[in-house]
């Protein structure tokens, strides 16, 4: 069996609200091996940014963990003091957040902001803490990295931000970089800049990455094997190659179908009747039933296991079950 980086475990989280509680996160089980890049996909809503905070331990009231585990290299993050969650952040997990503009301090110069990490995890002087971060510059492509070191975060622009966000979360070479929609707010040049930027970047250290978008480009491009959400659970799992070439689950089929085609210039943008149903009533059995052409009485009764189609690849919807 492949090391593992993470593992999660039935974990449960999501919110307790005046009007109830919100499952976000719903028995989702997932896997990171070692030098990996591991996709979450799914429309907005569906727990994919819930997971990752939850991981990073960064879930607030109202938001709680209300069962099961994450473990990173074997160590149980659940559960954890304060101080021991803010030891491990940084240092053995990173995140880059969608917008670097609500997430770098705007009164800060952004070389500061990235020394930081490694003043707090290292033993180093604030020199030595300045040349190292000056070489991470370089090597995630800012260009004239001393005068960048002192810019502020509205000096700069998108795409240098986020690769300002991507040199924190890299600077003391953590096991494992979460991506929360890195390149959501950026131009595709941009874009497609900062994937090759990560790609290269994960061969370079062999850390593993949890990518988690909406965008099934960005998938494609980076990922080995991908996870599709929807409502708070997976519905669907396989290699990136297999869920592009066979996709079984009707919302994963959705989602393929609304890719736009630019050879074909259809008529009206393609999509997936319906919205993503309110988590506080979810329908009685299967979250899609209510926006699935395919949903039977059974679907709209019974809540679908996982069902293994083989080499890895698992499903949940009754069309599946024992094939």
């Amino acid at each position: 069996m492949e090391d593992l980086t993470l593992k999660i475990e039935h974990l449960c989280s999501g919110f307790f609200t005046e009007r109830g509680y919100v499952p976000a996160v719903d028995d989702v089980s997932l896997e990171i091996p070692k030098g990996k890049v591991i996709g979450i996909v799914g429309e907005s809503g569906c727990g994919k940014s819930m997971i990752a905070r939850s991981i990073m331990g960064i879930l607030k009231y109202p938001g709680k963990i209300t069962k099961g585990s994450i473990k990173l290299d074997g160590r149980e993050l659940v559960g954890l003091e304060e101080s021991e969650l803010r030891s491990i952040r940084g240092k053995d997990v990173s995140m880059i957040f969608q917008e670097p503009m609500t997430s770098l301090n705007p009164v800060v110069q952004v070389g500061k902001q990235v020394r930081e990490a490694l003043l707090l995890h290292e033993n180093i002087d604030k020199e030595a803490a300045k040349d190292e971060v000056l070489k991470i510059f370089e090597q995630v492509g800012i260009s004239e990295p001393l005068k960048r070191y002192r810019s502020y975060p509205h000096e700069l622009s998108g795409g240098l931000r986020q690769r300002v966000m991507i040199a924190m979360a890299m600077i003391c070479k953590p096991k494992l970089l979460i991506a929360d929609e890195p390149t959501t707010a950026l131009d595709v040049t941009i874009e497609a800049q900062i994937l090759q930027l990560m790609r290269q970047l994960t061969r370079q250290t062999g850390m593993s990455v949890l990518m988690i978008s909406h965008n099934l480009g960005v998938i494609a491009e980076l990922c080995d094997e991908v996870y599709v959400m929807y409502a708070g659970k997976i519905v669907e799992q396989a290699d990136v190659y297999e869920l592009f070439d066979n996709c079984a689950h009707p919302y994963t089929k959705g989602l393929m179908g609304s890719i736009i085609d630019l050879d074909t210039k259809p008529e009206r943008l393609p999509a997936i009747g319906g919205v993503v149903p309110n988590l506080l009533h979810l329908p009685k059995g299967c979250a899609f039933a209510p926006r699935c052409k395919y949903a039977t009485e059974r679907c709209r009764a019974e809540r679908p296991e996982l069902y293994d189609l083989g080499s890895g690849h698992l499903c949940r919807c009754f069309e599946k079950e024992g094939k």
